[in-house]
């Protein structure tokens, strides 16, 4: 059932103090990079990896008299965005200009979006856990320019500045303070960067800094009113935004239960040490002194340039895993996991219906999300990114279905996949490395005899405990070398012990 952030059902989220609970709330503030070949106010391109400040243009370095013009690409990116979050499109909006000073930021300020965004409140359904889902409210999504980079450890003496990253487009999407844990943290990050991957705005790259958080912290009393907030600066992995929050919160309880107060301030999390530590006092929106920038026009446009994006818009998540619910009969923590990420989605459809043959869906669910997920962790890939295909697990699963193989020996032609015949056909490995299932029931029935003759104890116990027919079920597939049909093995040892 989906809950609001303030249902009482999520007591069990707070945090045991020395003398009570605590709850903790979180917002958060996602700066995920637009998807788009050049930047939001230049022309100069966007690519991941050149050379220091090989992709900076004349506006991106504030060079005098240079103006800049608005990119109608990441306008309708951000538009997409908004309506993938089941958010308000604003069809007018302003920039604004945000003053601070740092090396890599050669204006002087920002070209941020204040009172007027693209984009306002929308909502995103997270699910936390099998049968846990809340509700995170967003409270508003707008565009504003990158700053560039300062690099401390190329000298001794003297710090860098990088300014390819100067001017690129980011969408920074705020929530409400609907988040009640560090796990909930996390699975809002997946869910919204699942969303945005699908939707094509940002490829979600933590890595590159194509996504990062700033997370805000408070913790209170339950029911009480809102604490003082931290901030923790550009958290750049889901796991390290689970850690930041539950190691600030614990932070602040401890200085509170010693009768300490809070101080608002911006804070960074050292994943090492497993800590946050201060950066600087935390700005308030009028030590930025926003006002509109001279140079921008407003953001105008009709509703029919709204419909056509929406038009556009590609099955989501959630409406993906409901129809993966309803037509395929599967179960909503399957459903999910193959949503997560679009190209799974489409590699369990493109397997399910190779060759236009309908295929049990919730074998092939659990093939991709068991053994074919877990042999892309462990390489550091996406399910989709593999060189088994989804055309190959069609055929083990055929080859399941038909009796040609059991699951155990599909086990073994898939390790064969993967580590020998990168392009192998199931089918064709099979045949030829002779791993057929026995179907012979004279050979199994030989080998029944064998062990039960063996076993006479054994024997005379499972005829009063049927249960311990699995050891001999084991024992005949060893002596088989796994090749003998399992259902037939048990359906022989039923009979001749008569159970």
């Amino acid at each position: 059932m989906t809950q609001p952030a303030s249902s009482p059902n999520r007591s069990a989220k707070l945090l045991k103090g020395a003398t009570g609970d605590w709850e903790i709330v979180v917002g958060m503030e996602i700066h995920a990079q637009v998807a788009s070949r050049s930047k939001l106010f230049s022309g100069a391109s966007t690519e991941f990896g050149g050379d220091p400040n090989s992709h900076v243009s004349l506006v991106d370095a504030a060079m005098p008299g240079m103006l800049p013009v608005i990119n109608a690409a990441c306008v309708r990116q951000a538009v997409r965005t908004g309506l993938g979050l089941k958010a308000r499109i604003n069809r007018r909006s302003v920039f604004d200009r945000k003053n601070y000073f740092y090396p890599d930021l050669p204006q002087g300020y920002q070209i941020s979006q204040y009172k007027s965004p693209i984009v306002g409140e929308g909502d995103v359904a997270v699910d936390v856990a099998p049968g846990e889902q809340i509700i995170v409210g967003i409270e508003r999504v707008h565009l504003e320019q990158d700053a560039g980079k300062s690099l401390h450890d190329q000298s001794a003496t003297e710090s860098f500045v990088d300014l390819n990253r100067s001017g690129v487009a980011l969408m920074e999407i705020v929530s409400k303070p609907d988040i009640r844990s560090a796990d909930e943290a996390k699975a809002y990050v997946s869910k919204l960067r699942s969303i945005l991957r699908t939707l094509g705005t940002c490829d979600g790259d933590m890595e590159k800094g194509n996504l990062r958080a700033d997370v805000n912290v408070s913790v209170r009393r339950p029911g009480a009113e809102l604490g003082t907030r931290c901030e923790i600066k550009n958290v750049n992995s889901i796991r390290f935004i689970g850690q930041a929050v539950d190691a600030e919160a614990r932070r602040q309880i401890e200085i509170l239960e010693d009768g300490g107060k809070i101080d608002q301030e911006t804070r960074l999390f050292d994943p090492a040490k497993g800590e946050t530590r201060a950066m600087r006092s935390k700005e308030e929106a009028h030590d930025y002194r926003y006002f509109p920038d001279p140079d921008l026009l407003p953001v105008e446009f009709d509703q029919a340039f709204v419909d056509e994006i929406a038009a556009s818009l590609p099955e989501l998540p959630d409406e993906r895993k409901a129809r993966f619910v309803s037509e395929y009969g599967l179960s909503a923590q399957d459903a999910s996991a193959l949503v997560a990420e679009r190209a799974t989605a489409d590699y369990f459809e493109a397997a399910v219906k190779h060759e236009g043959r309908a295929r049990d869906a919730k074998i092939v669910a659990n093939w991709i999300n068991g053994d074919v997920a877990a042999f892309a962790n462990t390489s550091g890939l996406e399910v989709s990114q593999t060189h088994v295909t989804p055309a190959q697990i069609a055929g083990l699963v055929d080859l399941i279905a038909d009796g040609t193989i059991s699951g155990k020996i599909a086990k073994d032609v898939l390790a064969i996949i993967v580590n020998e015949e990168k392009d192998g056909d199931p089918r064709a490995i099979v045949e030829a490395r002779g791993m057929k299932q026995v179907m012979d029931t004279g050979a199994i029935e030989a080998a029944v005899d064998a062990i039960l003759g063996a076993n006479p104890d054994k024997a005379a116990q499972a005829i009063a405990k049927p249960a311990m027919l699995g050891w001999f079920v084991g024992q005949v597939m060893k002596q088989t070398g796994g090749k003998a049909n399992p259902q037939a093995v048990n359906d022989l040892l039923k009979q001749k012990l008569g159970v």
